[in-house]
């Protein structure tokens, strides 16, 4: 039980008590208890304008600890204690409100790797972080943070830096290369030679960045104190010229009673308690009132690539195929293999191939080999995974080029698969882009947000196409920690900010900015403990949710401390006049505050674009499907530009299986698209209360199902051979037109439609 929690049952108790004895015909007992409440809670009330005044802050404790002082010298007892209650009540809720739950430094330390392994004349030896020192060989095993900086001595090193850099993909560190602390051995045991000890680390850094920028941070200022710089003289003037005027001092207390600052001693922390539980009602936690105080004036979003605006985890892009094997026999063949990988890159292949229903096969005499890759059999097939050079002795030239300019250009990571020798295909995994995040970007704009700043670590070419796919106003690549907080501490120089970002390379930036918030789903223990305001749902959207929310909280609680000063003002008027005594102002000053703690109740019931409109029930299980659906057909529609090539050179005798695998996705894709139609797009209609985001939707329809029957016709055509080269053209243009219309459509319908169901999730 904390100590307002304490003051407050006290307060309580000794009003009740009080009145208690008052019916029981012992009103000097009743007094005695009255007013030592009064005195305990007068003692507590200087303390805390002590401690103001130690902090430069004279605010509404000032008023509260006269009118208190005041119904003891004149002996108005029970108004004493009525004011006790709302002194220490209103306190507590505050603290509730504002309380921060700050452990950023004891999580990084806490992932912070506290042993290494050091060689020893031979032999591996137990050593604390701290005896490590530049120079020292140290053996790092599979599943291992590294535990300072250091060049990789011996083997290939598998490195997920998605902690520390942000990149979702693993990286390969060769012999000689640099490996950083605080990243995760994801591949076999390698040797690293240390360069640095663990202070002087990369991950040392950080932890010093954080502590740095949390020593910069302003202290809270209240929200009541902003408005007591006011309210405080304009009371003690009306006090004292009561009492002046009048000669009763009793006057001058009954106007400090009456202005006794409940109104924004209770108003504003219940209202923003209140936005705090809208929040977690949405999977968002609030750390304090202050966050949502500021994250209400934001006009500024920094936000990071990696986890923020894409996943954070690979997915599998596309399936390049040698000229000889199909997309669904490479896949296959790969993931069947993966399935006794431990590799990062193992799980989304498995994945994939799960996701479009390929039977996978037990491999057997599975090996790895360091530095190059996975090789086994499946299915009575040599097959192997990794580098373009050791799955095939003389891998196509232009088929390997092609891929690696494709995963340059969409910063994918490569996966090439060969088959008895031969390259069967390549495998382009990337880090996908979140659904909701240009339609997330575009209800913050609407909310008040005047200028998006993407701050990541990737390349620029990267950097900049993202940005300019969700919105972003600048640009900032290829940052590190400090530089991140350079951005943050300059944005916030000239607005109100607000940061997101979710990996422990954001951590400093996060503390920095005006408000940090985390996204905590799969982030970075470091980054949501540092942050304000945590997201706890894998959903980027729930950030404009809570910009709504904050705003709304934030007016509310203006709106009640304003009635309530100005209901107040009008008291003390009438009670400088005489016209109200002390125990009638302490009632009607508590009839004031019920006033406003109504008002600032408001705020549990969202409105507007606080609740954002959510598919339940069916409708959702609805999206559910049709989600499931898209994943399927989209690789099918990735192979349409590939087939058209097909139908422009393969010889007749190769036709045959193309256009009947081609009939059967057009056969497929037509139905689909009827369903959206007929069942997913009024479901919409209903959750979105209007026909229009759709309209444009059921137009793209049209021209869908246009090109669809086309292509039917002349794919038809070529099955019955009675079509030439003229009419393989035709197919294969209409194909391609349909390829670059699906891929738009399919975008718009996952960023429009599927984010409104809860349970659809990457």
């Amino acid at each position: 039980m904390t100590p307002q929690s304490i003051l407050a049952m006290l307060a309580l108790g000794g009003l009740a008590a009080g009145a208690l004895l008052h019916l029981a015909g012992l009103p000097g007992a009743g007094d005695a208890v009255w007013l030592a409440t009064t005195v305990l809670c007068t003692g507590v009330a200087a303390w805390w304008v002590v401690e103001g005044l130690r902090r430069r802050q004279l605010g509404t404790d000032v008023i509260a600890l006269l009118a208190l002082v005041g119904t003891i010298a004149v002996q108005e007892f029970l108004a004493g204690a009525i004011i006790a209650v709302m002194l220490t009540g209103g306190r507590l809720l505050e603290d509730r409100a504002s309380r921060r739950a700050r452990r950023e430094l004891g999580a990084l330390l806490a992932r912070a790797p506290r042993f290494a392994h050091r060689v020893d004349s031979g032999e591996i030896v137990t050593v604390p972080v701290e005896e490590v020192a530049a120079g020292d060989l140290l053996a790092v095993r599979t599943g291992e943070i590294v535990p300072v900086d250091g060049h990789v001595e011996s083997g290939t090193a598998v490195l997920d830096e998605s902690a520390v850099t942000g990149e979702p993909l693993p990286a390969e560190r060769q012999p000689g290369e640099l490996a950083r602390s605080g990243v995760v051995n994801a591949g076999s045991p390698f040797h690293l030679r240390a360069t640095t000890d663990a202070t002087s680390s990369t991950y040392g850094a950080i932890v010093r960045l954080v502590r740095e920028a949390e020593a910069k941070s302003a202290p809270f200022v209240r929200l009541a104190d902003r408005y007591a710089a006011v309210f405080l003289p304009v009371t003690l003037l009306l006090a004292g010229g009561a009492w002046l005027l009048s000669g009763d001092p009793v006057r001058a207390v009954a106007v400090l009673v009456v202005a006794t600052p409940c109104p924004l001693i209770l108003a504003a922390p219940i209202a923003f308690t209140s936005g705090m539980s809208r929040c977690a009602g949405r999977g968002v936690i609030v750390k304090s009132g202050d966050a949502i105080e500021r994250l209400a004036r934001a006009r500024v979003l920094l936000f990071d690539k990696t986890g923020t605006v894409t996943t954070g985890h690979p997915r599998l892009d596309r399936v390049l195929t040698a000229t000889w094997t199909r997309s669904d026999e490479v896949l296959g063949w790969a993931a069947s293999l993966d399935q006794a990988s431990s590799h990062v890159l193992a799980a989304a292949i498995v994945r994939a191939a799960r996701e479009r229903d390929l039977p996978l096969h037990l491999p057997t005499g599975v090996s790895e080999v360091p530095g190059a890759g996975l090789e086994g059999m499946v299915e009575g097939r040599s097959v192997r995974l990794g580098k373009a050079s050791w799955v095939a002795a003389d891998p196509p030239a232009e088929l390997v080029e092609s891929a690696r300019v494709e995963a340059g250009h969409s910063e994918a990571a490569t996966v090439f698969v060969g088959v008895d020798g031969h390259l069967a295909g390549i495998l382009l995994l990337r880090d996908p882009l979140r659904p909701d995040a240009p339609r997330t970007l575009r209800l913050l704009r609407r909310a008040g947000i005047e200028r998006a700043v993407m701050v990541t670590g990737d390349r620029a070419s990267v950097a900049a196409a993202i940005g300019d796919y969700v919105g972003a106003d600048e640009v900032h690549a290829e940052q590190s920690p400090e530089g991140k907080v350079a951005v943050a501490e300059a944005a916030s120089a000239t607005a109100a900010t607000v940061m997101v970002g979710d990996g422990v390379n954001d951590a400093p930036a996060l503390a920095r900015a005006g408000v940090g918030v985390a996204l905590g789903a799969r982030g970075a223990t470091a980054s949501s403990q540092t942050a304000d305001i945590v997201i706890t749902v894998d959903r980027l959207a729930r950030l404009a949710e809570t910009l709504a929310i904050a705003q709304r909280t934030r007016t509310i609680a203006g709106q009640s401390v304003g009635v309530g000063m100005g209901l107040s003002l009008a008291a003390m008027v009438v009670a400088a006049l005489g016209y109200l005594p002390p125990v009638a102002g302490a009632v009607l000053q508590e009839a004031i505050d019920v006033a406003v703690i109504l008002n600032a109740l408001r705020t549990l019931f969202p409105r507007g674009p606080e609740r954002a409109p959510v598919l339940r029930g069916d409708d959702a299980e609805l999206v559910h499907r049709l989600d499931e659906e898209h994943r399927r057909l989209w690789p099918h529609v990735d192979e349409l530009a590939r087939t058209a090539e097909t139908l422009r050179g393969a010889p007749e005798d190769r036709l045959a299986p193309t256009l009947t695998e081609l009939s059967t996705f057009l056969a497929e894709l037509a139905e689909h698209e009827r369903e959206d139609e007929r069942v997913l797009y009024p479901a919409v209609d209903r959750a979105l209360g209007t026909p229009e985001v759709t309209a444009t939707m059921s137009r793209a329809h049209a021209e869908i199902s246009a090109l669809i029957r086309r292509s039917e016709s002349l794919v038809a055509e070529l099955r019955a051979g009675e079509a030439g080269v003229e009419t393989r053209e035709r197919a294969a243009q209409a194909l391609i037109e349909l390829h670059a219309l699906l891929r738009l459509h399919f975008a718009q319908e996952e960023e429009n439609f599927h984010v409104l169901a809860p349970q659809v999730q990457e």
